[in-house]
């Protein structure tokens, strides 16, 4: 009796613990099918965008408290009040300012700048009136602005020319022209881009290269400057010369987007693509081989780890860039995915500007200005982006 009610314990004592291990295993069961579930509806989870100013082409986009300033090629320049919702328009149509055609936008608490192909345009807030600036030096293309930056802790603007880089003093309304002609290359004084390293460098990409200005220095003092080309290990020495769209900072790293420009007779002129500089001897480069649809660049934009890239084909046959989408880097894989543009609703392949306010992307299209909400994982790009690179 006693050896039997022994066994009988045993016996009970071997199902409870199957029992428990069962139950265990179902409940590990369901939370793993709790976190597919979720996993499935965050990949199908539709990417919130919304388009606004459809049909302009945005250039360029500035940011001042609860205002967005954008910049159009063809429509003039838009305030959108944030918190208001609601969009002012300074254009020939209004009769407020004497073209539509603008590449660039900067603005402060005082004033806004705009660039075009006729000058720079000042739009004075406490008078709401614009002036226009025109520049004697640098000849016919001399106010040909392509880029500005607003300097905050020095007050002052830059100013990017198809010929020569201006300093505003803003306090003292001082301009003051720079010629950063580098021997005969006309193309390293045609500024196409700036942007702040920090409070202690300003970069200036040019046509030809880049150069590099240490701001507690005097800008006359030589040493305050260097010059960064594809020749010396820099940019992997390729092409024949490096035109530089758009630089960015992340980290101990620079990006650089550079413009594509070849043809049957120069097939190495501009080779295009994106540079990865980590400030001492080392440069990596992404291009049509890793994922993007082609070598060109128009501009880069970043959130977090990813890289936003606009892309395009340089068509030497028509002498024209060709839009060719929206693309995200991994900066930590570098793995490239390609935007579904069918998600966006937008009638464009050319995305030429980005701004990051904190929780939304804006991109300046050909074809409007969007509004992506980065609050979701791009998971649902990525899904579709790796099954249609190249």
């Amino acid at each position: 009796m006693m050896l039997g009610t022994i066994h009988s314990l045993q016996k009970k004592k071997v199902i409870k613990i199957k029992s428990s291990v069962t139950n265990l295993f179902k409940r590990i069961t369901f939370c793993f099918f709790i976190l597919f579930v979720l996993q499935v509806n965050t990949v199908s989870a539709q990417v919130e965008s919304e388009i606004f100013l459809e049909g302009a082409s945005v250039t360029d986009i500035a940011r001042e408290y609860n205002y967005l300033w954008v910049a159009t090629y063809g429509q003039g320049v838009y305030r959108y009040s944030i918190e208001d919702q609601k969009w002012s328009n300074f254009s020939t149509k209004t009769g407020s300012i004497d073209t539509d055609l603008f590449y660039t936008i900067a603005v402060n608490k005082d004033y806004v700048w705009a660039g075009g192909t006729e000058g720079l345009y000042i739009f004075n807030k406490k008078t709401q009136k614009w002036s226009k600036r025109k520049f004697a030096q640098g000849g016919q293309y001399g106010n040909w602005i392509r880029a500005l930056k607003y300097d905050a802790v020095h007050n002052v603007l830059w100013i990017g020319r198809f010929r020569n880089v201006t300093r505003l003093d803003v306090k003292r309304r001082r301009y003051v022209d720079i010629d950063r002609t580098r021997g005969k290359d006309q193309k390293s004084n045609d500024i196409k881009t700036i942007s702040f390293d920090g409070d202690s460098l300003v970069w200036l990409g040019s046509e030809s290269g880049v150069h590099v200005l240490e701001l507690n220095k005097n800008y006359n003092d030589k040493s305050a400057w260097r010059y960064i080309t594809n020749k010396d290990r820099g940019f992997m020495e390729e092409g024949e010369t490096v035109s530089i769209s758009s630089i960015l900072f992340e980290g101990n790293n620079i990006w650089f987007g550079t413009d594509e420009f070849t043809s049957s007779k120069d097939p190495g002129f501009n080779v295009g693509g994106i540079y990865i500089y980590d400030r001492k001897l080392n440069w990596q480069k992404i291009t049509q081989i890793d994922g993007l649809a082609d070598n060109g660049i128009y501009a880069l934009g970043r959130t977090g780890n990813y890289i936003w890239a606009g892309v395009y084909s340089f068509e030497s046959k028509d002498n024209i860039e060709r839009g060719r989408g929206l693309f995200l880097i991994n900066r930590n894989t570098m793995e490239v995915t390609k935007v579904d543009l069918d998600e966006l609703k937008v009638a464009s392949s050319s995305f030429q500007s980005f701004l990051f306010d904190g929780e939304n992307m804006w991109v300046g299209s050909g074809a409007g200005l969007l509004k992506i909400s980065i609050s979701n994982p791009l998971a649902k790009w990525q899904s579709k982006g790796r099954s249609s690179q190249g």
